[in-house]
């Protein structure tokens, strides 16, 4: 079992940036998993956000190439997603997800729905307003 904790979560107004963080316990290797961000708003489909499979290799949802960007920090065993160019659309619950099985290949696909990762954090929430 993988315990993932996300951070940095809040309000902002629109155009504003955000860096949510998710800080994996100490049986987490990252560069080893399938890791990413997933949001979800209430009465919603959980949508992908963005995904870095074990390869390094990033992949953004459409909605948020060229504002959001994913990093990682292997020393403290932490994802980090900065957001920028914030939109009120934006605004969800961002859960982080990792699984340790997945190919790059298949991690790639995880985009669309999340739904083979194997754990998951409790969520922090975005508020963007107009």
């Amino acid at each position: 079992q993988v315990q993932l904790v996300e951070s940095g979560g809040g309000s902002v107004q629109a155009g504003g940036s955000l860096r949510v963080a998710c800080r994996a316990d100490s049986k987490y290797t990252y560069g080893r998993y399938c890791i990413g961000w997933f949001r979800q708003v209430p009465g919603k489909a959980r949508e992908g956000v963005a995904t870095i499979d074990s390869s390094g290799k990033t992949t953004y949802a459409d909605s948020v190439k060229g504002r959001f960007t994913l990093s990682q920090d292997n020393a403290e065993n932490t994802l980090y997603l900065q957001m920028n160019s914030l939109k009120p659309e934006d605004t969800a619950v961002y859960y982080c997800a990792a699984d340790p099985f997945l190919p790059p290949i298949l991690c790639t696909q995880e985009l669309k729905t999340g739904a083979h990762m194997s754990f998951w954090g409790q969520g922090t929430q975005v508020t963007v307003s107009s």
